[in-house]
């Protein structure tokens, strides 16, 4: 008898100094991860555990990077050559013992001989959360497309990386739905825009002016040059498609508004942000999802209604820095619908602009309610669509004009 052997291949969501773990744990050699009889031996400090005071000589309990927990050692502070693996521990206990003392300032005793297990306990849940933020960080900025970094930060608890989220740079379609029209023919302007651009060819003007910023009203829609056209990559009309231009921080927000996205560089008015992107399924799809989302106090679909409302984008598990955009009543970022390699207007692409001039360091927030009938919510709660009548939210944005409901 003929068998069929069918292999499957997975990613592995270990990472590589939880593999190291494993194969120290069972003595087993793997050169594919860098444990030879060479560096079986080798000693890296990951994190710092736990301190105490013996016999006048301070000790640290030291989380040897890829050895099990079963191998911290204590080790006297003249064998540590980590500065700033030192300084975060000091960090994160003093931080936890202010906490203690109701946020007020704490000055650590020098004869305190060792740490109360909470405190302990503390930083090492401390210390593996920038460790899996800084993976997480990793992870985004291998997987983006564009030139901008994206940064991670929380300072605020001890939430970790989301579980169930994968980036993506652009649409991902449920099956059946075709996101690229097969369009075969573009503009044949040496320098655009010129009497038969794209704009012109599809009977609007061009978005941008000569500063590449946005000169049209909400509402209209965006014609950028395509795949197809005979004008280079520094055409003044192929803005969106370049992807976001500002390095932004992905950060834990300190009002229960879950994370957050502020921008590190000063954007100017009427400029591209960042794109919207997720899953595209039918509506149908997204009532079905929308209920079981609604059990679960969050949702992230954006109906795409400028033409029909046939599709949705749901950003629930795929998705971009847009994913973790709060909503605000009074927004600095604007949506705006966009048409390049695919030119059915019941599937254009979701542009976020800036409304005004945004600081370096302000947070970005666009109006859930405004066209594009936006269905957000982020990990707390915070938005729910007024066309599905659900309980009604209390909105957390805090600017003067706040409605008081996000539905």
């Amino acid at each position: 008898t003929d068998f069929l052997i069918v292999a499957w291949y997975v990613p592995c969501l270990a990472s590589l100094e939880t593999l190291q773990e494993l194969c120290r744990k069972e003595n087993l050699r793997c050169k594919s991860i860098g444990i030879t009889n060479r560096k079986l031996k080798s000693y890296e400090v990951e994190y710092l555990c736990d301190y105490k005071v013996e016999e006048g000589t301070e000790y640290y309990l030291v989380k040897w990077k890829g050895w099990p927990e079963s191998s911290n050692t204590w080790e006297p502070q003249k064998n540590l050559k980590c500065p700033l693996i030192l300084q975060n521990f000091l960090s994160d206990k003093n931080e936890y013992l202010s906490r203690m003392r109701e946020g007020k300032a704490l000055k650590v005793r020098n004869h305190v001989k060792a740490l109360q297990p909470a405190v302990a306990d503390y930083i090492v849940k401390k210390a593996k959360q920038r460790i899996a933020l800084q993976r997480w960080k990793e992870e985004l900025n291998r997987k983006k497309n564009h030139k901008a970094m994206i940064l991670v930060e929380n300072t605020v608890d001890l939430e970790g990386p989301p579980l169930d989220f994968y980036y993506i740079n652009e649409y991902k379609p449920a099956p059946g739905i075709n996101v690229i029209n097969g369009i075969t023919t573009g503009c044949e302007c040496a320098d655009c825009p010129a009497e038969k651009c794209c704009p012109k060819e599809a009977g609007f003007i061009l978005a941008y002016n000569k500063q590449k910023k946005l000169k049209i009203q909400p509402g209209l829609p965006i014609y950028e040059c395509n795949s197809f056209c005979r004008c280079g990559p520094d055409c003044p009309n192929r803005i969106v498609q370049k992807g976001t231009p500002y390095t932004l921080c992905i950060f834990r927000t300190n009002n229960g508004r879950g994370w957050g996205v502020k921008t590190l560089q000063k954007i100017k008015t009427n400029s591209f942000v960042m794109e919207y992107v997720g899953e595209v399924i039918t509506s149908e799809e997204a009532e079905r999802r929308g209920q079981l989302y609604d059990n679960q106090g969050n949702t992230y679909l954006f109906d795409l209604d400028y033409d029909s409302d046939e599709f949705t984008v749901d950003a629930a598990r795929y998705g971009n820095v847009s994913h973790f955009v709060n909503h605000s009543c009074d927004p600095n970022l604007q949506v705006f619908n966009v048409f390049i390699d695919n030119l059915d207007l019941r599937l254009p692409r979701i542009a976020l602009f800036s409304t005004r001039t945004i600081k370096a360091g302000e947070e970005l927030t666009f109006d859930y309610q405004m066209k594009g009938s936006i269905d957000l919510t982020s990990d707390s709660a915070d938005g729910l669509s007024p066309s599905r009548k659900r309980i009604r939210t209390v909105c957390k944005c805090g600017a003067v004009c706040c409605r008081g409901y996000l539905n």
